[in-house]
């Protein structure tokens, strides 16, 4: 079953109490609090929160002596909690435990509260046992505020022929932030910690490189695969930790970059691509918490059929398990996609393909929301939303790279997709549209635009980029969660790079709900701050910014591209314009000569800054034996 816990609300952001309780040093006080517990004959619990719940979702209430359960909430009075029947907490002086389970943090003032109705003598034990240190925390009054928990997890991995490194910057230093660190826990494939450790102090803009072979040699430690728990420390304006991960091995068939695995589980995923003849697929299976994943609780199945095959093995607490899709799922082949049931017990996880060749990518699946219900609404507001909601994506140099699009249904409740595609050229002008109909929820249509059209010729020769939009002219339901996988192959050298991400409306002062969104403030959050890691010799760094636009907008872009060393130092920056509805495909080495990059050293990096619109923006890199990554940006 599901964990009975809220981990996100998408009106209210992460639950601050399950980041807290679930914590991988919040786990170990846990361990000793409930093992106090088992020594007393009766115990009581005192939920003013209604937490009790939540927190025995993580940790097993066996063997302490349960009595009583007192609420403060009158709505609480008469439900059922750990087996017993809540009674208010006026009741309380009557109980004859011999400790009180406080089930709240920041505890003080809620048993100062209640003091006059505690037996005398009785002991009291509240959840601020499982308190962080204080030098970790930036709300010290608050302990669940969102900016004490700034956490994510990434799949991290040194083996012979693989490693991965992670790429950031200090982005809350422009928050107003003083003394960012970095709380590392370093967890091998059967959840225990390798290494504990604390980068410091992390300067404003300063790069962030967390690299698995560095890490490697400098804690002395063996091969390992596993996940890596990243604590931001005194940040301010974003609660989110992103990164961009690049897996790269020592030779160019083992190059592949995903984007930060978002900081809370779900209940489901989707968007897994089934395997080729010549594939084996790969699912990560990272579990967040620090409570086994029994057996039969995970699940995987055709997008659109009716029943899961679940997977039979459990998966300890913070452990990482290869789910092999080819053996759980033998009749699933691409184009063919695979929506995963989670249960909320691991955030969004890689999945990793490695072909008879031993190329290999490595990518990740998507969010399926729970919460969402079709929008008739979205159908009518294209006489003052234009285009409305646009998903673009790159289509890359013809005559390197083939583009394939395959729509993914990314809520419960999507029973059918109505989209067309739009290809355009560099300059905005629409050369190809491509109607795709209201497709059923277990389609299988893989739009390949090398070889199902003239896009070579169209463009001649150029770059340009594809956009998917809402089209009702075949009618069908729309709830603005329109999503696709994005595949690019290497003509020659057959190596492929894909990455998936949701469409939004672009550009435009009017909005429609949240969009167009915002990084910081209300919306339409028209402005552009994107960062772009940068490769390591003999890699190239590439990147493709699109300006989408769902209304007429400013007819070119102001793009300043600025290099930054490690430091956070500007070192040189160029200024490109991108057309209106259009695109720029674009090398770093054709940007900064040689000297300037020797200048900006291995741990630079881009901002691409543009106050004037909204870009959106894929990243990768190239070896020069064909190998290749590619995945969407990161804001802040």
């Amino acid at each position: 079953m599901a964990l009975n816990i809220e981990t996100f609300n998408n009106q209210t952001g992460q639950n601050g109490f399950y980041k807290a309780v679930s914590h991988p040093l919040a786990t170990e006080a846990a361990t000793r609090l409930l093992n106090d517990l088992k020594s007393w004959k009766r115990v009581a619990v005192y939920d003013p929160m209604g937490c009790t719940e939540d927190f025995f979702e993580f940790y097993s209430p066996e063997g302490i002596s349960f009595v009583d359960v007192y609420v403060q909430t009158i709505e609480k009075v008469g439900t059922t909690v750990l087996g017993h029947t809540a009674q208010p907490v006026t009741e309380l002086p009557s109980t004859d435990a011999g400790v009180v389970f406080v089930m709240a943090f920041d505890a003080e003032r809620l048993v100062q509260d209640i003091r006059h109705l505690l037996p005398n003598p009785v002991e009291v034990i509240t959840l601020d046992t499982l308190r962080l240190p204080p030098a970790m925390l930036v709300n010290k009054n608050n302990y669940t505020h969102p900016t004490n928990f700034a956490t994510n997890f990434a799949f991290f991995r040194d083996t012979a022929d693989s490693h991965t490194r992670l790429i950031t910057a200090n982005y809350w230093a422009r928050y107003g932030a003083k003394n960012v660190r970095l709380w590392l826990q370093l967890f091998d494939k059967n959840g225990k910690v390798l290494k504990q450790w604390i980068e410091e102090p992390i300067a404003c803009d300063e790069a962030i490189v967390i690299d698995s072979q560095e890490i490697r040699e400098r804690f002395s430690l063996k091969e390992f695969t596993g996940q890596l728990f990243i604590h931001a420390l005194g940040i301010a304006g974003h609660d989110t930790v992103k990164y961009a991960l690049d897996i790269y091995g020592d030779i160019g068939n083992a190059l592949s970059c995903t984007h930060d695995a978002n900081a809370w589980p779900a209940d489901f995923y989707a968007g897994l691509p089934a395997p080729r003849a010549n594939e084996n697929v790969v699912l990560w299976v990272q579990n967040s918490h620090p409570n086994t994943i029994p057996a039969g609780e995970i699940g995987f199945k055709i997008m659109g059929t009716d029943k899961y095959s679940l997977l039979d093995t459990e998966v300890r607490p913070f452990a990482t398990l290869p789910v092999s899709i080819n053996q759980i799922l033998p009749d699933a082949f691409w184009p063919q996609q695979i929506e995963v049931l989670a249960g909320k017990h691991f955030i969004r996880p890689r999945y990793e393909i490695t072909s008879i060749g031993g190329d290999t990518r490595i990518a990740h699946v998507n969010v399926e929301r729970t919460d969402l219900k079709s929008d008739h609404q979205i159908s009518g507001i294209s006489e003052l939303m234009g285009k409305g909601y646009i998903l673009p994506a790159p289509i890359l140099p013809a005559e390197t790279w083939n583009s394939l699009a395959l729509p993914t249904p990314m809520t419960t409740s999507q029973d059918n997709l109505p989209i067309a595609l739009l290809a355009h050229d560099p300059e905005g002008q629409e050369i190809l549209r491509l109607p795709l109909g209201k497709l059923p929820r277990n389609h299988a249509r893989c739009v390949d635009l090398s070889r199902e059209t003239q896009i070579k010729d169209l463009l001649g020769g150029q770059f340009g980029h594809m956009e998917l939009v809402y089209d009702f002219s075949s009618g069908g339901d729309s709830d603005g969660w329109l999503h696709s996988l994005f595949r690019f192959e290497n003509r020659a050298t057959g190596n492929v790079a894909e990455t998936s991400f949701g469409a939004h409306i672009f550009n435009t002062v009017l909005t429609y709900g949240t969009e167009p969104q915002s990084y910081s403030g209300r919306a339409p959050g028209l402005t552009t701050r994107l960062f772009l890691r940068v490769g390591t010799e003999p890699l190239e760094t590439i990147c493709h910014l699109i300006y989408p636009s769902s209304t007429p907008w400013h007819s070119q872009s102001k793009t300043d591209i600025k290099l930054f060393n490690g430091e956070g130092e500007e070192i040189a920056r160029e200024r490109i314009e991108i057309p209106c509805g259009g695109s720029r495909f674009w090398k770093q080495s054709e940007l900064f000569d040689a000297q300037t990059r020797k200048t900006a050293g291995k741990k630079s990096y881009v901002i691409v800054r543009d106050t004037t619109c909204r870009l959106f923006g894929y990243h990768g890199l190239v070896h020069p034996d064909g190998g290749f990554s590619l995945d969407h940006m990161f804001g802040f």
